[in-house]
């Protein structure tokens, strides 16, 4: 499948080494890719440089938001919750109608210290917002419920047996988020319903932080035992 991961981040850069690591055409999106390629700091978390991750992972390709869009069937939002509004803006309505859209942002906002806030929350979602912000696209939220490392990799906790959930309006796109999923390990995988239902996905985060803070580790997850 030809995939476009937005935002050169840690979270871009996994999510994108792992795709193509399954044999997905992918190319990450950034608004300047010259900038992008100049970077000489490190990345969070004590991550290389951009251009060090890059040299390392040379199947996976660099293009302006547009372009890297226009070439993809399948988008996955991994940028900050934020700007994802705007950067999908910069990438263009047209070019993403009839993509499937794979959010796993989440929209904390950190302005007021610890802990964090949620800028959207009880009566909308930002899986919502990017729905009616892009009609003609096909929202699925999955996968922000969980750090980035099990995202990629659920079987180094519990052998993969802890759950993820779907919402998302357009059934055949949350099967082929379902499969991509599967591709990467996961093995619980709850279908949640339409989009409306990310709100309760999203508003877990403060509850995750909280978890994390307790556990003094970001490695963990949640399993719903029926």
């Amino acid at each position: 499948m030809k995939i476009a991961v937005l935002g050169t981040g840690p979270v871009g850069q996994t999510i994108a080494a792992a795709l193509s690591a399954l044999g997905h055409q992918v190319v990450l999106g950034t608004r300047d890719p010259a900038t992008t390629m100049a970077r000489t700091e490190p990345g969070a978390f004590g991550t290389p440089a951009f251009p060090t991750w890059k040299q390392d992972h040379p199947d996976v390709d660099l293009a302006t938001l547009a372009d890297a869009v226009s070439r993809a069937e399948l988008v996955v939002n991994a940028t900050n919750g934020a700007g994802s509004l705007a950067t999908l803006d910069a990438a263009g309505a047209d070019a993403l109608a009839d993509k499937v859209i794979l959010d796993l942002a989440n929209t904390l906002d950190f302005s007021q210290g610890m802990p964090p806030s949620l800028l959207v929350s009880i009566t909308d979602s930002l899986g919502e917002q990017i729905q009616r912000r892009f009609p003609r696209a096909k929202v699925v939220k999955a996968l922000n419920t969980m750090n980035v490392s099990l995202m990629v990799d659920p079987m180094q906790l519990a052998g993969g047996d802890h759950t993820c959930f779907v919402s998302g309006d357009d059934e055949s796109a949350k099967q082929t988020v379902v499969g991509l999923l599967t591709a990467l390990g996961h093995r619980d995988i709850i279908d949640l319903g339409g989009i409306a239902t990310a709100r309760g996905a999203e508003m877990y985060l403060p509850l995750w932080l909280g978890l994390m803070s307790a556990l003094g580790t970001p490695t963990f997850s949640i399993k719903v035992v029926r």
